[in-house]
């Protein structure tokens, strides 16, 4: 006969009563269960920037606008190899001009190998550019010579004048081994001499050449011997009155050349 009596079944289950509700639920025991996750690490712990300013590599380093080469550094406005260096050593027998941003230093012949040498070994202006002269009437010629300091990135024109009815300069070629071939063409150019050059013979004009073409008051015998190719004559061109005597090219004095028409 079946039993009715649930209090009877030892194996059914004991309802939950309303004050059985567990205060402190028991922590799990079981051996899988997974370890907490980890905390990613912060942008500190990855290397990132946080070193200051003032380390390697950075603004104020190693290699920095305050470093060898900067603004204040070799030949600059404010460093060695400046003008005032220059003034320094040549004292009143130099005088230095600035235009267009090019620094000029003038000194008279007898210093002028002096300047090269300092401005060579002392300021490292040790690259040579070029030399050349300037028809200075009616006295003198000016010879001129540009060189640059490959390190500081400047650069210098040094100059002296020689007087027009003796021109005569000592060679530079000794301290610039470059000066060779433009003090030949300076030479047969302007007539300048300089004096030491080991081989100061023409080196542009034909043999047999007279005079020295880049003076100014070199006749230019071609210029008439060919058709002027400038503007035309008033009255050739349809405009004006015709003119009363031909004007001679430029470079040609007034009394050479063929007699008026």
């Amino acid at each position: 006969m079946t039993n009715n009596n649930p209090g009877d079944d030892h194996n059914a289950p004991t309802p939950p009563s309303n004050n059985d509700t567990p205060t402190n639920p028991p922590e799990p025991t079981s051996s899988t269960s997974q370890p907490p996750a980890e905390t990613p690490p912060t942008p500190l712990e990855i290397g990132t920037p946080t070193g200051t300013p003032s380390g390697t590599d950075t603004p104020s380093g190693t290699g920095t606008p305050t470093g060898t080469g900067s603004p204040t550094g070799i030949g600059t406005s404010t460093g060695i190899g400046t003008p005032t260096s220059i003034s320094e050593h040549f004292g009143d027998r130099v005088q230095i001009s600035e235009s267009y941003g090019d620094t000029t230093i003038d000194v008279a012949p007898t210093d002028w190998l002096d300047l090269l040498t300092y401005v060579r070994d002392t300021l490292d202006f040790a690259f040579f550019d070029w030399l050349t002269g300037v028809d200075v009437p009616p006295d003198s010629f000016a010879i001129v010579v540009h060189v640059y300091n490959p390190a500081a990135g400047r650069r210098l024109l040094l100059r002296t004048h020689v007087p027009r009815e003796n021109p005569h300069l000592p060679t530079a070629v000794d301290i610039y081994r470059g000066a060779n071939w433009h003090e030949r063409e300076t030479y047969e150019m302007f007539g300048v001499i300089f004096d030491g050059h080991p081989n100061l013979v023409p080196l542009l004009l034909p043999d047999g050449f007279e005079g020295h073409p880049l003076r100014k008051d070199f006749i230019l015998a071609a210029r008439v011997a060919k058709p002027w190719p400038g503007a035309k004559e008033p009255g050739e061109s349809g405009h004006g009155a015709p003119s009363r005597r031909k004007t001679l090219p430029p470079g040609v004095p007034a009394d050479w050349g063929p007699p008026d028409a």
